[in-house]
């Protein structure tokens, strides 16, 4: 994809118009008219609203992995750190991809199945890739005795839908900062783990994404 300051207005814009009225209600007239140019002039950056929220989307996704990979590399110990390391890294990774880029994180959340069949599909699998990070570091938790019996695939589930959640009520403006939520969601996502008092939970073979 082509990388112009034109194409990134325009992408700036859309996703604040697909946050705020979804991407089914906006239209590309839409977009034009809140950058002051004819629809005419957009279709000289862009090939149409669809091709913008791919770029959107994908543009995210490789944000969130990225965020993941650069995590793992940080912590102490690498691919050898405790199991509540490894947790707390990834979430407060994600945080910070979320928090960085609200608007874009929320077209991210909420509209990725608002893509055509097969860039959904190759989104479902990154997106299936990404929770598996998740997903292998509670298994190896659960092993290893570091957190309690639970399911690694629903665990990982929850946890990821509570870091999504946050694109519904972070405001950049609000109470807490990107680092004081981090810090409390990856104390949470441990807790959450390592608490023994647990109920009906069982550690099983990891399935599919919930989402």
């Amino acid at each position: 994809m082509v990388e112009t300051a034109r194409r990134r207005e325009i992408e700036d814009v859309a996703s604040s118009l697909f946050r705020e009225r979804g991407y089914a209600g906006t239209s590309v007239r839409d977009i034009a008219r809140a950058m002051d140019i004819q629809g005419a002039s957009l279709y000289a950056h862009v090939a149409s609203k669809q091709d913008v929220l791919r770029t959107i989307v994908e543009r995210m996704a490789s944000r969130f992995e990225h965020a993941a990979d650069e995590a793992a590399r940080s912590i102490d110990g690498g691919d050898t750190a405790t199991a509540s390391a490894r947790l707390a890294a990834l979430v407060r990774a994600h945080v910070q991809v979320v928090t960085d880029d609200l608007e874009r994180a929320t077209v991210f959340v909420h509209e990725w199945r608002s893509l055509d069949p097969d860039a959904r599909t190759r989104m479902a699998k990154r997106r299936d890739g990404y929770e598996r990070r998740f997903r292998t570091v509670i298994a190896a938790g659960v092993t290893d005795g570091t957190f309690a019996a639970v399911d690694p695939s629903a665990t990982a589930a929850f946890v990821l839908t509570a870091l999504n959640g946050l694109v519904a009520w972070f405001r950049p403006d609000g109470r807490l900062s990107p680092t004081d939520v981090a810090d409390l969601y990856a104390h949470l996502a441990v807790r959450a783990v390592t608490d023994r008092d647990v109920a009906g939970t069982t550690a099983g073979p990891a399935a599919g994404p919930a989402a």
